[in-house]
């Protein structure tokens, strides 16, 4: 029981500890002149994958490669079909030009390089393993994403750029130091419940990183979309969703390879398959000839539905 309680208590306190620690960099960031639109185009997006990157960088220094490759492959299909779906069923999402030049283009070439380096094609490797190079390869795409999204930062919306608070230099320090602090403690709960829980159902640790885990760490995400759809703000919410996914690619995968090699198991091949379908399903729905276009409540109960039908069959399979 005990393992349970500090399961959950764990998650509680990571996505309080990210909160704290990107609220805090954040405002130190606009103490010292940064523009709230840079701001929010790194600290708070890096903020967004900061649950998936503390629990894989604990699942990573045990070697519990399953649980690593599990919570982002997971986390994605969640951010793609069950986020993007509800807000859509919600309020239909009008999609910037600018999801359809690019984000999406990225986020599919993010999960075929995942299918090339796990599968080990055109290295001519006996093992599946995503290892140190395929890791630092991976960084490396993460780093030429982050110069793609500041060529274009001319381009991007500025309405949103109030929104980030400006606390004295003391109180971003202390929110800095409880967000750091939140990160290591709730993300070694998380892991060392996640292969507790694992061990005691008898089941693999790519499964609970595919269910449970990814769930928790994209329910911030999602409740977020679920607001903004409500407010009839959902334009953020696939820009959200597919720069979630992005980084969880590059920034979080990439930095678990290189700090241990991730043993991939052939059955995941099922979820690379289901992200490339929905990534392409997403690429259609959202892009008619040269123009942008809108995702419909019809379009999002298909997206909704394919996540509970990936849910029920990685439970029941």
């Amino acid at each position: 029981m005990i393992v349970y309680i500090l399961f959950v208590l764990g998650f509680v306190i990571l996505i309080f500890g990210a909160k704290f620690l990107v609220d805090g960099a954040s405002s130190i960031g606009v103490k010292v002149g940064l523009s709230q639109l840079i701001i929010g185009l790194t600290i708070v997006a890096f903020g967004t994958s900061l649950p998936e990157l503390v629990i894989n960088v604990f699942a990573s220094l045990k070697g519990s490669s399953g649980l690593a490759i599990g919570n982002v492959l997971g986390s994605n299909i969640m951010n793609t079909l069950l986020i993007i779906g509800i807000t859509a069923i919600i309020y239909p999402i009008k999609v910037d030009s600018l999801i359809c030049k690019r984000d999406s283009w990225i986020n599919l070439i993010a999960i075929l390089l995942v299918a090339i380096l796990a599968n080990d094609l055109f290295f001519g490797k006996q093992e599946k393993i995503i290892d140190r190079v395929d890791g630092i390869i991976l960084l490396i795409f993460f780093i030429i994403m982050l110069y793609v999204l500041f060529s274009n930062i001319g381009k991007r919306n500025n309405s949103d750029e109030n929104k980030i608070i400006s606390y004295t230099y003391s109180k971003s320090i202390i929110l800095i130091i409880l967000g750091s602090l939140g990160l290591f403690f709730g993300g070694k709960w998380i892991v060392s419940g996640a292969l507790a829980i694992s061990y005691e159902l008898g089941v693999s640790e790519s499964t609970i990183g595919l269910t449970l885990v990814a769930a928790a760490t994209s329910l911030p995400e999602l409740v977020t979309s679920i607001v903004a759809a409500l407010k009839k703000n959902t334009d953020i919410a696939i820009g959200n969703a597919l720069g979630s996914n992005i980084f969880n690619i590059f920034l979080v995968l990439g930095t678990s390879a290189t700090i241990h090699p991730i043993n991939f198991e052939s059955s995941l091949n099922i979820e690379i398959g289901i992200l490339i379908v929905a990534s392409l399903f997403l690429m259609l729905v959202i892009r008619t000839g040269n123009k942008a276009r809108t995702i419909t409540r019809l379009e999002g109960v298909f997206l909704t539905l394919g996540y509970f039908i990936f849910l029920f069959w990685s439970i029941f399979s």
